[in-house]
């Protein structure tokens, strides 16, 4: 994900990879505490809501940085509201078969 994040940023080089997963690990937390329990890097809409949350919150200059946090909110607030992402995954157990 760091990769397509970097390349929404219109960023090549690796020079601010850890501020972007840091932003990245903020996001999911922020998700996880909004009561959204499947977070699946590969799910299209986990994955535009991290971009967006990193677009949002990149760089000390940003000025479309409130644009882009309502956008977030906005699909935080879909998330939380769909049952298929604020509910305990199943897991089933191994039974050594």
């Amino acid at each position: 994900m760091l990769e397509s994040i970097r390349t929404a940023l219109r960023i090549k080089n690796t020079v601010f990879n850890d501020e972007i997963t840091d932003l990245m690990n903020a996001c999911k937390l922020d998700l996880s505490i909004s009561g959204i329990k499947i977070i699946d890097d590969t799910d299209p809409l986990i994955k535009q809501a991290v971009k967006t949350y990193v677009k949002a919150n990149f760089g000390l200059d940003n000025k479309d940085g409130e644009k882009y946090m309502e956008s977030y909110e906005a699909i935080k607030r879909h998330l939380a509201l769909c049952g298929d992402y604020n509910v305990e995954p199943v897991v089933i157990p191994d039974e050594g078969v």
